[in-house]
């Protein structure tokens, strides 16, 4: 089945007042560079496209708004937005913004899961320059899966108290296959397999037995590979981010555990100065350390 099937992680956007924050952040953080797209600027309100260093196509968007929610949702390919929509309501899925259709760009929609994480819907266009242009930055996350580039979008990964109620939803909604991960070192970790894919692209975290406070949080985040995890989070924090897990958490404070898996994997969980939530992450060989 291609990479470029219905219900894969085809984008993330990053929703903010204030795109120069969200710039000025990142940008330094991960090497990323940016261009506004001057087709779906609406009422002032940009636009704009997110790649990574080296990339020759767009991984994900900053999409300026006019209310507060400065949040990230991850985008999920979907072949008709429209009828997804009532179907993923019936499964317990909440409408934020019912399918719109951008221009003869694409039709998409928000909503939340079941347990209130944003997430969209994403229609390919018939346009051939966005097919080129969608198609490219597939094949691109995929190569960073197993070709790791700094700064690239290689993994995603969901949070859950309610490992049922989220597995459940997400296998009837994208007909995703969650298997238990041998390489994690005992903690109660699932990797994410799409319909026909043969290598996972996300991970599910149970934390439904993490009593301490903050330790179980519900999210769907966007996960970036590292160089160096230890050193990219420093410098995360420096910058204004908050550290949930890795080499800076406080273990009197919050049960998390180590930051890394026994193949050497690292990785960590942040929230950045607005309270969105990324994750970090580096392949064996990679890590620090390693």
């Amino acid at each position: 089945m291609s990479f470029m099937s219905p219900g894969q992680v085809v984008w993330f956007e990053i929703s903010t007042t204030d795109p120069e924050t969200v710039t000025g952040f990142y940008g330094p953080l991960l090497g990323w560079s940016f261009e506004v797209d001057p087709d779906s600027s609406i009422d002032g309100r940009t636009y704009t496209r997110i790649l990574a260093p080296g990339a020759p196509w767009p991984m994900g968007a900053i999409q300026q708004g006019d209310t507060d929610d400065e949040v990230v949702n991850l985008s999920i390919l979907s072949t008709d937005v429209h009828t997804d929509v009532d179907r993923l309501t019936a499964l317990g899925a909440t409408v934020v913004v019912p399918a719109t259709q951008v221009a003869d760009v694409t039709v998409f929609a928000r909503l939340t899961d079941p347990h209130g994480n944003l997430f969209s819907l994403f229609s390919r266009s018939t346009s051939q320059r966005f097919e080129e242009r969608i198609a490219g930055t597939q094949e691109y996350i995929q190569q960073a899966a197993f070709t790791p580039k700094p700064g690239s979008m290689g993994w995603f990964e969901i949070g859950t108290t309610d490992p049922k109620t989220t597995t459940d939803f997400y296998t009837a909604a994208f007909g995703w296959r969650f298997e238990k991960d041998e390489s994690a070192g005992g903690k109660p970790y699932f990797n994410i397999f799409s319909p026909g894919a043969q290598w996972p692209s996300g991970g599910l975290w149970d934390h439904s037995g993490n009593s301490t406070e903050g330790a179980g949080a519900d999210y769907v985040m966007p996960c970036f590979l590292a160089t160096d995890v230890a050193a990219t989070t420093e410098t995360a924090r420096q910058r204004g981010a908050r550290v949930e897990l890795g080499p800076d958490s406080n273990p009197a404070r919050v049960e998390l555990g180590p930051d890394s898996n026994p193949d050497g994997t690292g990785y960590a969980r942040l929230t950045d100065p607005h309270g969105r939530r990324f994750g970090l992450f580096s392949p064996p060989a990679q890590s620090a350390g390693a």
